[in-house]
């Protein structure tokens, strides 16, 4: 292991000592870049728009095709077409291909407030004025709280297919969006606009919410993925149960991440055979990589290193790292086919190379995280780029 001295430097860039909160880094305290210097025009740019900004909930927005009610979210599976053989019939699929006339007005608010409160959260923790915090707050009470505007804490409805089926397991991945927003309550809970009343709902929808998908068909249906699906409902159930406050919930989410999301989607080189067989596998091989080191962010404690857990044959999140990184430096390395929709669009500042950069003291992963964009525009990509202000995760509120 580097020192703590040849660490810093070499990650080439404003640094400074800082805490880490016990569960970013097995260990405890330890070295950080300074977030806040680097990403404190980008955080502000953004949170100053969203100021503008009013809350919009999913009880704006309804599809005939829901069989959920006005509170209930609802979406379409992406990959799912007409079938030219029988255009009124069920719905076909076409794997990678996203239609563009389901029903998407749903993940789209859930997006956008993916976007809004943790960059008016992160710009509340870099400046301290409560006028960020206070519109973050707007937003959590009406997704959260207020009756007329609230969101049911379930799933039920996500991803049904046309004529097949009014809601699937495979739908809670929409809820990804939710884990910086979960991220973001935590730091605006030191601030006075959000108030303990407050608070303990958004606290008790969560904890509704990550009940609902540990005990449901949908949500045992989601566990039990086998690639990208089975990761994120692991790294959603760890956050929801960690802001819930429910240690049993991360226990278990902790056990899974370790014995059955990377011991067995990562291979002996390090790939993820499941991503690897779609046909956008460089896209969902960085997303999965993405989710699997948040995860193990969240989850790793000193007694349980995530890090640097690995099989007699070498499997593990290293391995997965080493085996992405010279495919995010030199994309032109990629050994399959370009994916068949926004391959040009990869990659983007991904926090695996943040996270696993400071987790493994690899320097390089630091710095080539610092160069790639941090704010994608292309709709896919921001739908697959969860994780959008480090600062949340890396420093204390």
């Amino acid at each position: 292991m580097l020192s703590r001295r040849t660490f810093l430097a070499s990650c080439a860039g404003a640094v400074a000592a800082s805490s880490l909160p016990q569960h970013g880094r097995p260990g405890g305290a330890g070295p950080v870049l300074d977030l806040a210097a680097i990403d404190r025009a980008r955080i502000l740019r953004a949170a100053d728009r969203y100021l503008r900004e009013a809350p919009i909930t999913i009880t704006s927005f309804s599809s005939p095709r829901s069989a959920g009610g006005r509170h209930d979210y609802f979406s379409e599976g992406d990959y799912w077409w007409p079938d030219p053989a029988n255009p009124g019939g069920p719905y076909v699929q076409r794997d990678g291909f996203s239609n563009p006339d389901n029903f998407t007005a749903h993940r789209t608010a859930l997006i956008r407030l993916s976007q809004h409160v943790p960059a008016l959260a992160a710009a509340w923790s870099v400046t301290r004025e409560e006028r960020y915090a206070a519109r973050a707050v707007k937003h959590l009470r009406a997704w959260f709280v207020d009756e007329a505007t609230r969101m049911n804490p379930n799933l039920q409805y996500a991803q049904a297919i046309h004529g097949r089926t009014t809601g699937r397991g495979i739908g809670i991945i929409d809820t990804l969006h939710l884990v910086e927003v979960a991220r973001a309550v935590t730091a605006l809970s030191h601030s006075r606009a959000l108030d303990a009343a407050t608070f303990g709902d958004v606290k008790s929808w969560f904890a509704g919410y990550v009940t609902w998908m540990t005990t449901s068909a949908n949500g045992i249906e989601e566990r039990e993925a086998k690639n990208n699906h089975g990761t994120c409902w692991v790294l959603q159930v760890a956050e929801f149960a960690r802001l819930a406050g429910n240690t049993e919930l991360m226990t278990f989410a902790r056990d899974r991440m370790a014995t059955v999301i990377m011991l067995g989607q990562i291979a002996p080189d390090g790939s993820f055979p499941q991503e690897l067989r779609r046909t956008k596998p460089y896209g969902y091989c960085l997303f999965n990589l993405d989710a699997m080191a948040t995860g193990c962010h969240i989850l790793a404690t000193p007694a349980r290193n995530l890090w640097t857990l690995e099989t007699s044959d070498g499997r593990g999140m290293k391995r997965a790292m080493d085996y992405m990184f010279p495919f995010i430096a030199d994309k032109s390395k990629w050994p399959l086919q370009p994916d068949v929709e926004y391959f040009d669009n990869w990659p983007v500042r991904h926090p695996a190379l943040l996270f696993a950069g400071i987790a493994l003291q690899r320097p390089e992963y630091v710095a080539l995280w610092r160069k790639l964009e941090p704010d994608p525009t292309v709709p896919e990509i921001i739908r697959n780029f969860p994780i959008r202000q480090p600062l949340l995760w890396m420093n204390a509120a």
